[in-house]
This record gives structure tokens, sequence and C-alpha cells, in this order.
């Protein structure tokens, strides 16, 4: 809803979110504050597509401070087309439990 949003802090600790028409405001405040994430979008390779990058993402979002790691692994991935929308690209990318997926179909080069 674009709230304009205060959170009061205290040693790390949330104590109050304010602003907030909802409580999903108060909740995106907290986590946002407390834990940071985002999904990670990127390409990497492929080997004989009729493209020569495959869209990719993570499943979930990972923490914030872990995007950079993330992104210099999935940066080293290439993969054979064809590569179906949904199918595992790398698994358990920085350590965080979250795998990468292809985000469309990409047909491999006709011989």
């Amino acid at each position: 809803m674009s709230c304009s949003l205060e959170l009061k802090e205290e040693d790390g600790k949330v104590l109050a979110v304010t602003g907030n028409d909802c409580k999903v405001g108060a909740k995106y405040a907290e986590e946002e504050f407390t834990d940071p994430r985002r999904v990670v979008t990127t390409t990497v390779g492929v080997l004989s597509g009729v493209l020569p990058l495959l869209p990719v993402r993570t499943e979930t979002a990972i923490p914030k401070r872990l995007i950079w790691e993330a992104v210099n692994q999935i940066a080293d991935v290439v993969v054979d087309a064809p590569v179906k929308n949904g199918q595992l690209v790398l698994r358990n990318v920085a350590d965080t439990g979250v795998n990468v997926i292809a985000t469309r179909d990409l047909h491999g080069l006709s011989k």
C-alpha cells in the first residue's frame, strides 16, 4: 500500500512499527530490518541453445548479505540446451538451501 513506515528499535530489537495501514506492513518492516531478503535474477550460459543465455532466478528470497556470493556462483554455471522453465540449474546456492531455476524454456539448435 506504499505506507510510510517508522520502526523503533533498541539494541537491534524491534520495539514498534508505526505508519502501517495493515499487519503486512509491520511484518515487512520488521523483516526488512532484521533479515532483509531478495529473489536473485540473472542469466547463465547455454551450450548448443538457440540463445546464448538463459534467464534464471532463485526459487525464493535469499539473505541480502549473500547476494554477491550467489551471483558469483551462478556466473560459473553453463547449462546444456534444451532447458525447461522451472528446471533446476543450481542446487543450494551460497549454502542458503535455495535452488536456482530456469525461468523460460530454451530449445537446442537443430542438427
